[in-house]
C-alpha cells in the first residue's frame, strides 16, 4: 500500500483511528474525516507526514461532491474509500421515537451512500481501487435494542454487495465488515430512544476486541481479496453464522434474550 491514498471517515477514534496508523506504517497517504478536529489532528500527528485533515458533516449530502474533488485533487487519486462513520442505539423500537430512525439511517446508510457515489466513476474510470464498508453483526442479523442500526447497516451490505457485482470486474474491489464488540465509543455515543446520547458504555463493549487488532484483520482481508469478514468471536460469531444456517434458531434465541430480561438489564446499565 506504499503510497496508495486513502481516506477514511470517522477516523478520529476507534476503528477508524487504529486503520489509519495501521494504513500509514505500510506507507500509505491519509486522508482523514471526521467532525472532532482536535481528534483528527492527533491521529494524523500518529501517522506522521503525507496526512490530509478533511472534516466534514456526513449528512451534508449537498456538500459531498465538492468535498470528494478536494479529496481527489489533492493528490490525483484515492485508491482506498473507508465507510467507518456511523452511530449505533440502545432502545426498543416500540419505544423509540422515529427521528431517531431518521438520524440513524442518515448517518449510517445515506452518508456512506452519498460519499461513494461521489467517488465511484472517479475511481472506476482510474482504473478501480477498494472500497473497505464498515457494517457490524447487528448489520447480518438483527438484534434487541438496535433496530435503527439494524436496519442502517442491513441496508450497508446491500448496497455495497450491489455496488461490487456492478463494478468488481472494472477494478474495484469491495470488502464488508461486520464487528461484533471492539472497544470504541460505539455504545457511549449511541442514541436513546428519544434521541439523547446514552453516555455510558457497557461491558461487552468494554471487554471488546481492540481496534489495532480489528484493523490487522481488515488489512489482511484486503490483502487476500476478501469480499466480506466478520471481525468477532464467541457468541457475536456465532450470531452472525447462526443467521445463515439456521435463521429460526436465532430467531428462537433472540427472542429468548429479550424475555429473559436483555433490554431491561441494559436500561438499568444506563441509568445507574
Amino acid at each position: 500500500m506504499n503510497d496508495q491514498v486513502w481516506w477514511i471517515t470517522g477516523a478520529s477514534s476507534g476503528i477508524g483511528a487504529a486503520l489509519a496508523r495501521a494504513l500509514a506504517a505500510r506507507g500509505a497517504k491519509l486522508i482523514l474525516s471526521g467532525r472532532n478536529v482536535a481528534a483528527l489532528e492527533v491521529v494524523a500527528s500518529d501517522c506522521g507526514a503525507g496526512t490530509m485533515i478533511l472534516p466534514f458533516e456526513a449528512t451534508d449530502y449537498a456538500a459531498i461532491p465538492a468535498i470528494a474533488q478536494q479529496a481527489w485533487d489533492w493528490c490525483g487519486r484515492i485508491d482506498g474509500l473507508v465507510n467507518n462513520a456511523g452511530i449505533s442505539q440502545r432502545s426498543l423500537a416500540i419505544e423509540t421515537d422515529f427521528s431517531v430512525y431518521q438520524k440513524i439511517i442518515a448517518v449510517d446508510l445515506l452518508a456512506p451512500i452519498a460519499l461513494t457515489q461521489a467517488l465511484l466513476p472517479r475511481m472506476v474510470g482510474a482504473g478501480g481501487g477498494q472500497i473497505i464498508a464498515i457494517s457490524s453483526v447487528a448489520g447480518i442479523a438483527g438484534v434487541p435494542l438496535r433496530s435503527a442500526y439494524s436496519a442502517a447497516k442491513h441496508g450497508l451490505i446491500g448496497y455495497h454487495d450491489s455496488v461490487r457485482a456492478e463494478n468488481e470486474h472494472l477494478g474495484l474491489k469491495i470488502l464488508v465488515v461486520a464487528p461484533g464488540s471492539v472497544q470504541t465509543n460505539v455504545s457511549r455515543n449511541a442514541l436513546n430512544a428519544d434521541g439523547s446520547v446514552r453516555g455510558e458504555s457497557d461491558a461487552a463493549i468494554d471487554n471488546g476486541l481492540s481496534p489495532d487488532f480489528a484493523a490487522a484483520q481488515m488489512l489482511a482481508a484486503v490483502d487476500a481479496g476478501t469480499r466480506e469478514l466478520v471481525v468477532a468471536e464467541g457468541a457475536e460469531a456465532a450470531i452472525a453464522d447462526l443467521r445463515r444456517k439456521d435463521p429460526d434458531a436465532l430467531f428462537d434465541r433472540m427472542s429468548t434474550m429479550v424475555q429473559a430480561g436483555y433490554a431491561a438489564q441494559m436500561k438499568a446499565t444506563s441509568s445507574s
